[in-house]
């Protein structure tokens, strides 16, 4: 009974981090830190390395499967899958109707998944915080970076996979926001609700390609340089809170591949303005209701994760 609630909280929370990862401006990497499981995704990803090939060579499967931490890989994955299918529409849904709302719940996330992750920081030296301003500059400039149009051809959806699973897994850094520079985030959401299998098979290719090769890099950072790699990543986090500011002025239109005229370049206004300037209220009411439940599940989350580590170290 123990097994089947501690698994079923896993693949709940690979769920979360599926949903995280399908919004620009959301990272599946903070899901990942904020409840406790990103070191262990990191080791368990990291250990497909010469001692799994060898296992895998010798068809000593047990091993191998231990090795890996499969059961953990293979329970998270399938929350991570089964969200990703099924929140893709729901997400679209609340993008198109309610966009000031959704926002503003990501914006209270992000916020109070920085701060979760910032506390974690044991020693804040001079180049902690250096680099945790650099870590803000880095994703600020990320942001503002104008989404490209770019090939459709199976080799590029294969390196926009590999590309957005590094930032997939970093906190802060949203995998989506990656894909929508690459001009590519509206067609692998399109594939996701169509079920193109060869897409849907090449990008995630690709994900696995980057996947193990980023993942050592940073479980390489944290071991050595623990207070300086969280600093970084606090800082892409509020670095990225410019990407999903909830008030948008749209600046440019273009038109999709169903001929349905959408965004495409947007700047940040504050409530009045955007009121004014797009003739539609900010719901500034809601707005605020909605980032504060957005840190509050955060924060509930930390708290929970904190009280089970608790429990589990006694």
């Amino acid at each position: 009974m123990n097994y089947l609630k501690m698994y079923g909280q896993l693949f709940l929370k690979g769920m979360a981090m599926g949903g995280a990862d399908v919004v620009p401006g959301v990272s599946g990497g903070t899901l990942a830190f904020i409840t406790g499981i990103y070191e262990r995704l990191l080791d368990a990803i990291s250990s497909f390395d010469g001692e799994a090939l060898q296992y895998a060579l010798k068809f000593r499967w047990k091993e191998l499967w231990e090795h890996i931490d499969g059961t953990f890989l293979a329970v998270l994955f399938a929350g991570i899958a089964t969200s990703l299918l099924t929140l893709a529409k729901v997400l679209h849904y609340l993008l198109d109707t309610y966009p000031i709302q959704l926002w503003s719940f990501f914006f209270g996330l992000v916020i109070a998944a920085a701060y979760v992750v910032a506390k974690e920081i044991t020693q804040w030296k001079g180049r902690v915080i250096l680099v945790g301003l650099a870590g803000i500059a880095i994703a600020y400039a990320v942001t503002i970076i104008t989404p490209a149009q770019t090939p459709t051809d199976l080799w590029f959806i294969f390196l926009s996979g590999s590309i957005a699973i590094c930032a997939m897994i970093l906190p802060g850094i949203s995998g989506s926001f990656i894909l929508l520079i690459l001009g590519k985030y509206e067609y692998i959401l399109g594939a996701l609700n169509e079920r193109n299998l060869l897409i849907i098979a090449t990008f995630a290719a690709g994900c696995v390609v980057g996947l193990l090769s980023f993942a050592r890099l940073i479980s390489w950072l944290l071991d050595r340089y623990y207070n300086t790699a969280i600093a970084l990543l606090a800082g892409f986090m509020i670095g990225s809170l410019n990407k999903i500011w909830p008030w948008k002025e749209v600046v440019s239109t273009r038109t999709n591949s169903s001929g349905e005229e959408i965004p495409f370049l947007t700047k940040n206004v504050l409530p009045g303005v955007y009121e004014e300037v797009m003739e539609q209220s900010p719901n500034l009411g809601q707005a605020i209701l909605f980032m504060v439940l957005g840190a509050g599940v955060v924060l509930a989350i930390d708290l929970v994760a904190a009280r089970q580590q608790k429990v589990t170290e006694q």
